[in-house]
C-alpha cells in the first residue's frame, strides 16, 4: 500500500541556486544576481505561507561557500543582514518564526545580533515557520548533533535514530516533505542530509532569481503526483 502526497506539504526545502549563472547570462556581474534571488525570498516566503504550506527552509549559504571571493561573500552576508532588518517587523506581524540553522560564529557580528533579534522577536509565533539555513553543512549537523549527545552523557545502549534527529538543527520540525533545488543541478548539495532521508525531490530548470509562484506550483504539481512508500510496499 503507498501513502499519495498531501496535497500541501508540511515543510519544503529550497536549495536557492543559480544567481551567477543567471547575471552572467545577462551581462551582469554576479552581484545583481544574488541582489535579485534576495527579492525572490520574500515572494517566495508569501506564497508559501499563502498556500497553507508550514515551513520553509531556505538553503542561503553553505559552509563550503566560505572559499568564494571575499567581495562576493561579503555581499551575501550584507543581503542576508539587510533583508532580515526591513523584513523583521512584517514577518513578526504575520506570526512568522525565523531561525537560522548552521555555524553562526563563522558570520559577521552585525549580522549575528540582527539574527538573535530576528530569532527572539518571532520565537513564539506559529503560523508559519522560517529557517534559513547559513554558514550550513549537513555533515557538520550530523557532526554536532553526535557531539551533544556525548556531552549530554548518552551512552551507545541508549542511542536511537530518536535521539540523534532531536540534536539536530530543525529538531523542532517534521523532516522536509520536498526539496526543491533551482537551476538544473541534480544533487542535494550537503543539505538536510539526515532530515532528508525520505524527502521527495523536485529539480527546476528556473534559476532562483527566475523562481516564481508559478515555479512553485509545478513542484507542488509534481509533488502531488508522487507516491510515498517511506520504505514499505
Amino acid at each position: 500500500m503507498t501513502n499519495t502526497a498531501a496535497s500541501v506539504p508540511y515543510h519544503i526545502g529550497i536549495i536557492m541556486d543559480g544567481n551567477g549563472r543567471w547575471a552572467s547570462a545577462r551581462g551582469l556581474p554576479r552581484s545583481m544576481g544574488h541582489k535579485k534571488g534576495a527579492e525572490v525570498v520574500k515572494e517566495i516566503v508569501q506564497t508559501s505561507a499563502n498556500m497553507g504550506i508550514k515551513a520553509l527552509t531556505l538553503f542561503g549559504f553553505s559552509e563550503e561557500n566560505w572559499a568564494r571571493p571575499q567581495d562576493e561573500v561579503s555581499l551575501l552576508m550584507l543581503l542576508a543582514e539587510t533583508y532580515l532588518k526591513k523584513e523583521l517587523q512584517n514577518l513578526h506581524k504575520e506570526n512568522v518564526r525565523f531561525q537560522v540553522i548552521g555555524n553562526k560564529e563563522k558570520l559577521p557580528k552585525n549580522l549575528r545580533q540582527v539574527i538573535e533579534d530576528a530569532e527572539q522577536t518571532t520565537l513564539n509565533n506559529d503560523r508559519f515557520f522560517l529557517n534559513l539555513a547559513l554558514s550550513y553543512s549537513g555533515r557538520l549537523d550530523i557532526v554536532d548533533a553526535v557531539k551533544r549527545i556525548i556531552s549530554e552523557g548518552i551512552t551507545v545502549d541508549m542511542l536511537t535514530e530518536d535521539t540523534l534527529s532531536s540534536h539536530l538543527s530543525l529538531h523542532d520540525l517534521p523532516d522536509p516533505d520536498l526539496i526543491i533545488r533551482t537551476s538544473g543541478e541534480q544533487r542535494i548539495s550537503n543539505f538536510l542530509l539526515w532530515q532528508a532521508a525520505y524527502s521527495e525531490l523536485y529539480f527546476s530548470p528556473a534559476m532562483w532569481p527566475d523562481f516564481d509562484k508559478k515555479e512553485l506550483e509545478t513542484a507542488l504539481q509534481s509533488y502531488q503526483q508522487r507516491q510515498r512508500r517511506f520504505g514499505k510496499i
